[in-house]
């Protein structure tokens, strides 16, 4: 009879869990539609009506995902750092870059996930350090000009790898390169600096990376750089 009811229990609990998340998923799609628009965010409308948000954080505090569920755990994970980091904006807004903000990425800590964590730990323990994928780069939007566009509709489980590779086609089709043809030169975004590792994976290097994904590929004899990241804020 004990064990009948631990079982319940247990069932019951999973349920309750996988309202929570798929809640979430909801809530956050419709956030991103209603503020989002071509990649930049409605911060002043948001900042004017903050209940969306603080709900939708309120919600993520609680859920708890599992690496097993691949998918999953690393949408809500995607997922709550976009919304940590439009947090993190409007709690300091007016704000003309996330970097005015001291210890944006490092120290500020958010309640997501049960645990308390920063944005940098997001990306580079909850996600980079457990997966080798460098598609991260293209889905987490840190807030500026210069990160990939932020998508008007949440990550899901179910579609996480398609969405993963449409937005990586779209970066490294677009913003994220100069290409000069006349000079044979090739200046990428300075993420591809920061996280080289990343992207020179299994001996590879970072053209090969970008051609995987380019549909005009780029010759192997062309001369790579780095531009500057625009780290003005990605507002509406």
């Amino acid at each position: 009879m004990k064990k009948y009811i631990f079982v319940v229990v247990i069932l019951f609990a999973f349920k309750g869990f996988s309202q929570d998340i798929d809640a979430f998923f909801t809530k956050a799609d419709t956030f991103f539609k209603e503020n989002v628009t071509n990649g930049k965010v409605a911060y002043s409308e948001i900042y004017a009506n903050q209940n969306n948000l603080n709900e939708l954080l309120d919600l993520a505090e609680d859920i708890l995902v599992s690496e097993k569920d691949k998918y999953q755990y690393q949408a809500f994970w995607i997922n709550a750092y976009n919304l940590a980091v439009v947090k993190g904006i409007i709690n300091e807004y007016p704000i003309k870059s996330p970097l005015d903000k001291k210890g944006f990425f490092d120290t500020i800590k958010y309640k997501l996930g049960k645990t308390s964590i920063s944005l940098n730990d997001i990306e580079n323990k909850m996600l980079r350090a457990k997966f080798n994928d460098a598609r991260f780069h293209f889905v987490l939007v840190c807030g500026a000009i210069g990160c990939p566009p932020l998508i008007n509709e949440v990550y899901l489980p179910n579609t996480l790898d398609t969405q993963l590779e449409a937005q990586t086609k779209i970066a490294l089709n677009g913003s994220f390169l100069k290409v000069n043809t006349k000079k044979k030169r090739v200046e990428v975004s300075e993420i591809m600096k920061w996280y080289k590792e990343d992207f020179t994976m299994d001996g590879k290097s970072e053209l090969d990376f970008i051609n995987k994904y380019r549909t005009e590929k780029i010759p192997n004899n062309y001369k790579l750089s780095y531009f500057t990241y625009n780290w003005n804020l990605n507002k509406q």
